[in-house]
């Protein structure tokens, strides 16, 4: 199991922070290799994910400390490009582990397929028909993966919803209800749909247009909680009771306020995507699924919940729909992806999902505390300053050096970059007589 508390991380170099951490994830030097360049995914692995390759993106890949997940230890891979997000959510691990860590849970992976029937003469009745063909429809579906039901998964459930209004007369949805086990699923649900389709023609007399996974996995919830002792959650010049209550004032705006809720709701996706991309998983997926359990009963609400208990502390919870997966797809076919698996140290989808509820809630965590207690300019800019003297063209040494003008000059722009780093330039060269 790895250490995930690694003290001095950020100050160590690329190559040293590496080998630290592979040290801690017991990783082989083949895995290393893959961590600085030399085994990522090549152009021809690439062209075989997806069409007309042409090459391969890279991202920063970082990895969070701290976390501390129902009594183990996780590294926290994350393939992320903006700043702050992974020092973020180590800074707000370390709060929690102060209380003793993050505990959570999940639901059984089960996704939801969804066959539209259309043309109906008798919807009412062509709903009860459908149903009472459960067990036809559920050994049908099954039929489809005997690899999946030998592991446990398989068809769990039938459910039909009439759809009275729509833009074209009424249908029904019917619903398969399907355990996809360690994998997220879309292939093994989408499969199972098609072979469904005739029967469910045949019995609701209807036609059937769409067969698709839902990516609202509301069978399949994530849920995180955790508690800061406000002695962690003091500042200079600031009380333990009243960073707390900061924290508790910010969360109560997003729950009053739309317009807050999304941008809040946005820094938990920091971090849940920026983990799916390291694992292979689909991050599009987990954040439609997030969003639309936000807004599950008609307005849009945040994801987290901030509360002070009896004891004064800071409580927090989370629960969202989690269709992560540790078997196919990605999570096989990148070779950073399975590493990235490995650093985690997670053992089946439904640990991957605890671990994704986790870094939500912390992710969140640090960023109510930068806008409540800090303002969210003094951590984030620093970093932020670090791109922009790197995108006026600066490299090197003169990366710090038009850095440190810029934050002490509190004017972060690329322009201002710019000037600064021919300022330095033109020095450099009288310096040493123009030669």
């Amino acid at each position: 199991m790895p250490v995930s508390r690694l003290p001095g991380l950020h100050r160590l170099t690329l190559h040293e922070r590496a080998e630290r951490v592979a040290a801690s994830a017991g990783l082989v030097p083949e895995e290393i290799d893959a961590l600085a360049g030399g085994r990522g995914l090549s152009p021809e692995q690439a062209d075989a994910m997806i069409e007309n390759v042409i090459g391969v993106y890279g991202l920063p890949l970082g990895v969070a400390t701290n976390v501390v997940v129902n009594g183990r230890d996780h590294l926290v891979p994350m393939a992320v490009e903006e700043p702050s997000v992974v020092a973020g959510l180590s800074y707000a691990a370390r709060l929690v582990r102060a209380g003793g860590g993050f505990s959570a849970s999940t639901d059984e992976p089960q996704m939801i397929g969804q066959i539209q029937v259309l043309d109906l003469a008798d919807p009412a009745a062509a709903r009860l028909r459908l149903l009472a063909a459960r067990e036809e429809l559920l050994a049908l579906a099954d039929a489809q993966d005997p690899v999946l039901t030998g592991l446990g998964g398989g068809a769990r459930d039938v459910e039909v919803r009439l759809l009275a209004e729509s833009p074209v007369g009424p249908m029904l949805a019917v619903h398969l209800v399907y355990d996809t086990r360690d994998a997220m699923g879309a292939n093994a649900v989408n499969t199972a749909l098609e072979a469904l389709a005739p029967a469910v023609e045949r019995i609701s007399g209807g036609r059937v247009g769409l067969r698709i996974l839902s990516n609202l996995a509301d069978r399949r919830l994530a849920r995180a909680w955790c508690r800061v002792p406000r002695a962690e959650l003091a500042l200079e010049g600031l009380a333990g009771d009243e960073g707390v209550g900061r924290i508790v004032e910010a969360y109560a705006f997003a729950a009053a306020d739309p317009y807050r809720a999304a941008t809040h709701n946005k820094g938990i996706m920091n971090g849940v995507d920026a983990v799916a991309l390291a694992t292979g998983n689909d991050w599009r997926a987990l954040e439609a699924g997030a969003h639309a359990y936000a807004s599950r009963d008609g307005r849009y609400r945040p994801l987290t919940t901030w509360e002070r208990d009896a004891a004064g502390d800071l409580v927090g919870s989370i629960e969202f729909p989690m269709a992560a997966g540790t078997f196919g797809g990605a999570t096989r076919s990148h070779p950073l992806a399975r590493l990235g698996l490995r650093i985690l140290g997670v053992e089946g989808a439904r640990q991957l999902a605890e671990v994704l509820a986790a870094v939500g809630l912390g992710q969140n965590l640090a960023a109510l505390r930068a806008l409540a207690m800090e303002g969210i300019q003094r951590g984030h800019m620093k970093l932020h300053a670090r791109q922009v003297a790197m995108a006026a063209g600066a490299s090197g040494a003169l990366i710090e050096a038009v850095t440190a003008r810029l934050i002490a000059e509190g004017t972060i722009r690329v322009d201002r970059a710019e000037a600064i780093l021919a300022e330095l330039r033109a020095d450099d060269e009288a310096r040493s007589g123009g030669k």
